[in-house]
């Protein structure tokens, strides 16, 4: 398990003080190491400083003084040099040579791909070969796995690092690529005029990268999922084996061994999560998906939107005359009203509007009330409307009339309803001709009992119904206002009411 995290001395150099002078000596000696020139005398080191334009001036004393830092820093590694020493003198100075330390190189190398990057933008692609390389690599792995091994562990070890590869590339290409797109000053540019020449080129890209995505990515998927850790780990033996036998002076314990063990374990679950993802959470790959199909949307949101702009400045004479010549020829007024009815709309729709409250009859319909009368004011500043004083009224005699009428119309309801009932029973497809409030009533009992477990519910009218529906019987239940084919339904008054014994006729 990965203890605490140390302060990287290494990278001290980054954010000294004469940082600048430090990077420059260090960069130096990075370059040099790519041409496998590995150590470096003072006074090439000088020759290159005062080589450079800012740098004419360039002590020696100063230098030796800052190589010796950076060896403090574990940047540098010193070696004496006997080679050259011609007098005592010289052997007494203790000539060095320098070479730059592992973590150096590693540092100049990131910093190096860091100074390439243009501004603040991200790069990345969307590659459609990676996932055809890796899917080959797989199947590859897969065949060997089948066969026994029976390469060299180099050659394994080769496989391994063209996996890694791959998919470090497809990881990583495609999540700058996303980042970019998703970024702001990408969908500034995408909003303005000139993005229409690359419109096509963008949806060309990204719509052949989906295609080629669903080609081979489901077939990677599909090969993960049947190679598990156990399946591989027979491979996983082969590339410890190829690195046992790099010769190296130090011995191999234990405890690096299981290192390299658990770095296998490690690069091969995240890419299996990467394309089939875990119970608790879905692939990277859905994700890349349903992301690069946002980008085509968007892109076709921008371009539609872009368009509606450009053609809201044209003149619409032409649309305009077109469609005079299609009224003029028109063989009847019905064809013309016909054709007004599709380009402008129906013209004769009648707008209601009620005030809220004016009834407590949930089934009361719309049209059957009373429209509200709207009086209109005028647009004008210098309008106040007049008020005068007035008292109180009462309305209790209003409210009671109003009462009385609702529960009068409740009672003639509930009478309608249970005369349905023969003996106890309402068999839908036994019944006549029904009121429309009546339909609407019974299938709100049906709503609430195929919520209940027992299908039984209270009603309103103070008695309890039980619902059976026969979904292999179907009926027509006939109302004033239309017809519903519906199942059969059987509705049981089970108490509360002495009613129920009328007849359907």
């Amino acid at each position: 398990m990965q203890g605490p995290m140390k302060k990287l001395i290494e990278a001290s150099y980054l954010t000294a003080e004469n940082a600048a002078e430090y990077r420059t000596i260090l960069r130096y000696f990075y370059l040099q190491h790519e041409r496998m020139r590995d150590f470096i005398s003072p006074e090439e080191v000088l020759d290159y400083m005062r080589s450079v334009p800012h740098y004419e001036h360039y002590e020696e004393e100063q230098l030796l003084v800052q190589l010796a830092q950076l060896v403090k820093w574990k940047n540098l590694n010193a070696r004496q040099d006997m080679t050259n020493a011609k007098t005592i003198e010289e052997y007494k100075k203790k000539r060095f040579r320098y070479q730059s330390t592992p973590y150096t190189i590693e540092i100049e190398r990131m910093v190096a791909t860091l100074e390439k990057k243009s501004g603040e933008s991200f790069g990345g692609s969307l590659e459609k070969s990676q996932f055809d390389r890796l899917l080959e690599s797989v199947n590859k792995l897969d065949h060997e796995l089948k066969s026994g091994l029976s390469e060299s562990p180099e050659t394994y070890m080769l496989l391994w690092e063209d996996l890694l590869h791959y998919f470090r590339t497809i990881r990583t290409s495609t999540a700058d690529y996303i980042a970019y797109i998703n970024s702001e000053q990408t969908d500034q540019r995408m909003q303005s005029e000139a993005f229409l020449v690359y419109k096509s080129q963008f949806t060309t890209y990204l719509r052949d990268f989906i295609v080629s995505l669903q080609k081979t990515s489901f077939q990677i998927s599909d090969q993960l999922e049947r190679m598990d850790q156990q399946v591989v780990e027979p491979f996983f033996d082969k590339l410890a084996d190829h690195k046992r036998q790099i010769p190296r002076l130090e011995e191999i314990g234990e405890e690096m061994v299981l290192e390299w063990y658990q770095e296998f374990h490690d690069f091969w679950r995240v890419m299996r999560s990467w394309f089939i993802g875990s119970v608790s959470q879905s692939s990277e790959l859905e994700m890349l998906q349903l992301q690069t199909n946002e980008m085509i949307r968007r892109i076709t949101r921008y371009v539609q939107r872009m368009s509606e702009r450009h053609h809201s400045h044209h003149s619409r004479k032409k649309d305009y005359l077109h469609l005079a010549g299609l009224f003029s020829g028109s063989r009847s007024m019905e064809d013309a009203h016909q054709l007004s009815a599709v380009v402008f709309g129906s013209m004769t729709i009648r707008h209601l509007k009620i005030e809220e409250d004016t009834t407590e009859n949930i089934h009361s319909d719309v049209w059957e009330e009373e429209p509200i009368i709207l009086p209109i004011k005028p647009r004008i500043r210098t309008y106040k409307e007049k008020t005068k004083p007035g008292a109180m009224e009462s309305n209790a005699e209003k409210k009671k009339a109003l009462r009385e009428q609702y529960l009068a119309e409740k009672e003639q309801e509930q009478r309608m309803i249970e005369t349905l009932f023969i003996n106890r029973k309402m068999i839908l497809s036994e019944l006549g001709v029904v009121e429309p409030f009546v339909r609407k009533v019974i299938l709100s009992w049906i709503g609430k009992a195929m919520a209940s477990k027992k299908q039984v519910i209270k009603t309103d009218y103070g008695f309890t119904v039980s619902v059976q529906v026969h979904r292999d019987r179907k009926t027509v239940l006939h109302a004033a206002d239309g017809v519903l084919k519906m199942p059969d339904v059987t509705l049981e008054m089970k108490g509360g009411s002495s009613v129920g014994t009328g007849s359907n006729d």
